[in-house]
């Protein structure tokens, strides 16, 4: 007896050692638009022409009384009235023998979308997807335009847009972009936000980035120099920071079609000396027009010679103008701050082709802008350049590894 109950004890330990290591691990359950995906299947469609939302319901076997019932009680959340032919939805059943529709989701745009449950418990809401964030990276040798080099990388043209404007805006103190040297070279790391883990949707913030024009190394780090007021600036890798007093272009993208020069020549006039006292930047009709600095507009007139123009008063030193505008943006009095568009360019007055005439006045003499030895941003405190140093000598030696593109290779 006491051998038999050995023998029980040690086969009921085999057996709960044996169901231990059978145990099954449960998958982690993932959601789609809130509905468990293991219970449900997610059809994906597209608008037709002439498709309503009571057309589609009807369809899959709704009943019009039904439709009635849950836009009326969802009305002042969604508004499916009007889809636009192109445009996905998605169709969500559940998953057994008699595949009821349980939600309609319609996406207006890449992020966001509208949803209505029905049958039983109907409501509805407005959402967008979740967003994910990669680090990524661009460089390459500049040919034409870092425009035209930046698409040829395979971004999508809203991506490799924003991102040549971003980084006009972050050197737009420093380098003349209208002015890059055939051969100057560029690397960036920026970070990119997508939703369903693989549709670009937008660039959220450059990290870092690195120019190399006319000889000259150019670095640009992120970094915040105010934790109290959230200011962000970006310093070079000196400390110094790259903001400037003045712009270098009241324009982002175009080209100088004529410099200041108080000896130019025009054959239209008999080859006679005809100064000019302005730079003019060549830009297409309609092209946003930048203050370069902070100021009050003092004027906004026009004139036959100059067409429309706005003069914008930064300090007892200096005045800027802005001329042959298509439109002004602003009225006198009013207080810009550096970068606000202020008007758009055109061809109005003595002119042969649409650009903005730049005039910059120190102390009342209109000067040479790319001449002056303008005054740079407030540098950060000597207390901070410490930490500073030691902050970027990561990201920094990231943007070092990475091999600048060219032509060839991309």
């Amino acid at each position: 007896m006491k051998k038999l109950f050995t023998l029980l004890t040690i086969a009921i330990l085999f057996s709960c050692s044996s169901e231990k290591k059978e145990e099954v691990k449960q998958e982690p359950i993932t959601y789609k638009y809130g509905y468990d995906q293991s219970k449900y299947v997610f059809e994906e469609r597209k608008v037709k022409r002439g498709d309503t939302f009571g057309d589609i319901l009807e369809d899959e076997g709704i009943d019009y009384p039904e439709i009635y019932k849950a836009i009326e009680k969802t009305k002042n959340d969604v508004d499916f009235r009007k889809l636009k032919a192109g445009k996905p939805y998605t169709l969500v059943y559940t998953k057994d023998s008699i595949r009821e529709l349980k939600a309609f989701v319609y996406q207006p745009s890449i992020e966001e979308y509208s949803l209505i449950q029905l049958r039983d418990s109907i409501y509805a809401y407005k959402d967008k997807k979740k967003r994910t964030y990669k680090d990524l990276s661009a460089s390459g040798t500049v040919y034409n335009s870092l425009y035209e080099n930046l698409g040829e990388q395979g971004l999508e043209p809203k991506i490799y847009v924003d991102l040549a404007n971003r980084l006009a805006d972050i050197y737009a103190w420093t380098i003349d972009f209208f002015r890059i040297d055939k051969g100057d070279k560029f690397k960036v790391i920026y970070t990119q936000a997508f939703v369903d883990d693989t549709i670009p949707v937008a660039i959220t913030k450059i990290k870092a980035a690195y120019f190399l024009h006319r000889g000259k190394e150019q670095y640009a780090f992120e970094y915040e120099t105010d934790s109290i007021k959230g200011i962000v600036e970006y310093l070079d890798q000196d400390a110094k920071n790259l903001r400037r007093a003045f712009l270098q272009s009241p324009i982002k993208f175009g080209r100088i079609s004529s410099r200041y020069n108080l000896r130019r020549r025009i054959a239209y006039y008999g080859n006679r000396v005809r100064p000019h006292r302005g730079t003019d930047f060549a830009a297409p009709v309609g092209t946003p027009i930048l203050s370069t600095a902070n100021g009050t507009i003092t004027e906004v007139s026009y004139t036959r010679a100059n067409g429309r123009y706005v003069k914008v008063k930064h300090n007892n030193t200096y005045t800027t103008q802005y001329l042959h505008m298509q439109k002004a943006n602003v009225k006198v009095g009013q207080f810009v701050e550096q970068g606000d568009v202020i008007g758009f360019v055109g061809m109005t007055g003595n002119t042969s082709g649409p650009h903005v005439c730049y005039r910059f006045r120190k102390n009342g003499v209109e000067v040479d802008p790319f001449k002056q030895k303008l005054p740079e941003a407030k540098p950060i405190n000597e207390s901070l350049k410490k930490k500073y140093f030691s902050d970027i000598v990561l990201i920094k030696s990231q943007l070092d590894s990475i091999v600048i593109r060219n032509k060839t290779s991309i």
